[in-house]
């Protein structure tokens, strides 16, 4: 892999997004590492270790593992919950404007 797969916007994850994204165990990414199948880089954030990783290669390593079905089926779970949270930050946006909306309203009643 090129340098510039490392630098792409959403071309690498951390273990523990893969972990959950794609429901991998940390032995099975480590095993993965080890044999050469993953490449990783090791990042810190607020002194807190993780393993970056490329996303193809780990969608690759979780295809290879659980078979295209449960691949596919992992990848509509997370985009449902995507979905599920943008839904619920667009109410609570949409509470709050009520909310401004109602006391504009009072306000211009008085």
């Amino acid at each position: 892999m090129s340098s510039s797969d490392w630098t792409k916007k959403g071309a690498t994850l951390s273990d523990k997004s893969a972990r959950k994204e794609f429901g991998l165990t940390q032995n099975q990414i480590i095993d993965a590492i080890k044999s050469g199948k993953l490449q990783y880089r090791q990042n810190h954030i607020h002194g807190n270790p993780y393993l970056r990783l490329l996303r193809n290669e780990v969608e690759s390593l979780a295809k290879e593992l659980f078979g295209n079905d449960y691949f596919e089926d992992q990848k509509l779970q997370n985009k449902l919950s995507q979905i599920n949270s943008e839904i619920n930050r667009l109410k609570r946006k949409i509470k709050v404007l009520e909310k401004n909306k109602e006391e504009l309203i009072e306000r211009n009643v008085n």
